[in-house]
């Protein structure tokens, strides 16, 4: 049958960019690394240090993950291989089917794996930090900032990636003026580094009463989640810790015991705040986690060479200064002004579906 001569055609095209990413990948130096670590932890006194026994432990599970999913499309290809075959020599209608289906999840996970092999940059393997701020606009800004938070709360869902809010400060009347979340997991910074920058909206606000059209902006600061190891010089007699009440309308934003932590850097100004855990101590960690993340931008950007890698150039949160645009009305278009990616389908992009603007960035930065 001419179908599965084509699908057969449409492997064989695809079987050099597997043995590109494979080489991209370096499966085999991941291998061999794998083998040492696993000396390591069955080494005599391996868990004397706790804490390095977990560094070890995470880094073989991350290697071993890669090596998987470049396994598991490899026999994906096999499969789907033999399966064509055997369409032809049995004339066979039935398998065609799960031969279209699995080709197009094949396909799509060979061009997810490739845009890891971009991620080159000296954090992007690291989880990341994002700040939102609400921009000059009051109700409606804070609204926006809401949903822009939901935004990359789905994203982040939709990756398996662990979503921990550290900060949160409601609007006065709906949405809210900042917020902080951690994302965790492999390569969260390396993709939503992307995403910095300012972030305009135009449509037809709720809130007013004349249904006019309203242009609104937020922005967005992604950093990364910088290990304790990193040489970040942070001295206890430079930082000044404020114990406040957690603010906030109710629910899991409220707490009525003084457990929400200010930390100041008075060397830099630098503020961070956390009040989304019940305890000082767990806030006063997610502090450090921030402060870090933003001595260490800092420190970065004393070097023109690693600016680009951490983040990007500041700008206002006004017009003009945006790097995407999403459209309600009066047509629907989320487009990106630095790539040119654009998607009408607005209600999926706020429900997460970023991959696109996201892997036209790494794409375009990578040539």
């Amino acid at each position: 049958m001419i179908q599965y001569e084509e699908y057969k055609l449409k492997l064989n095209n695809l079987k050099p960019t597997l043995d590109e990413l494979h080489i991209a990948l370096r499966t085999d130096d991941a291998k061999n690394e794998i083998d040492e670590l696993e000396q390591k932890s069955a080494a005599e006194g391996f868990w004397n240090d706790l804490e390095n026994s977990q560094k070890v432990l995470q880094r073989m599970k991350q290697l071993k993950a890669k090596c998987e999913n470049y396994e598991r499309l490899v026999t994906k290809w096999d499969d789907l291989y033999v399966l064509c075959e055997m369409g032809l020599e049995e004339d066979d209608e039935t398998l065609l089917e799960e031969i279209v289906s699995g080709y197009a999840e094949l396909e799509e996970s060979v061009n997810s794996a490739r845009l890891t092999t971009l991620l080159t940059g000296e954090y992007d393997s690291c989880s990341a930090i994002l700040t939102f701020h609400a921009g000059a606009g009051g109700t409606e800004a804070q609204d926006w900032c809401q949903m822009l938070y939901r935004m990359y709360t789905r994203w982040a869902e939709r990756h398996n990636y662990t979503v921990k809010t550290l900060d949160y400060e409601d609007g006065e009347e709906a949405g809210i003026k900042s917020a902080t979340i951690s994302i965790e997991g492999d390569n969260a910074y390396g993709f939503l580094k992307s995403e910095n920058g300012v972030h305009r909206l135009v449509r037809i606000s709720p809130f007013d009463a004349n249904a006019r059209r309203q242009t609104s902006f937020s922005a967005v600061e992604v950093m990364p989640e910088i290990d304790e190891d990193v040489d970040v010089d942070i001295r206890p007699e430079d930082i000044e810790m404020q114990v406040f009440r957690s603010s906030g309308a109710g629910g899991q934003h409220i707490n009525k015991t003084s457990s929400a932590v200010r930390l100041i850097h008075k060397p830099t100004g630098v503020v961070v705040s956390s009040q989304q855990e019940r305890s000082q101590v767990q806030n006063r960690e997610n502090c450090m986690k921030m402060l870090r993340a933003k001595l260490m931008e800092m420190k970065a950007q004393q070097h023109a060479e690693k600016i680009s890698d951490i983040k990007g150039i500041q700008r206002k949160i006004e017009w003009g200064s945006q790097i995407r645009s999403y459209v309600f009305m009066p047509y629907t278009l989320a487009k990106d002004t630095r790539t040119g990616f654009e998607n009408g389908n607005i209600n999926a992009v706020m429900d997460g579906d970023l991959d696109g603007f996201i892997n036209a960035y790494l794409s375009q930065n990578a040539q």
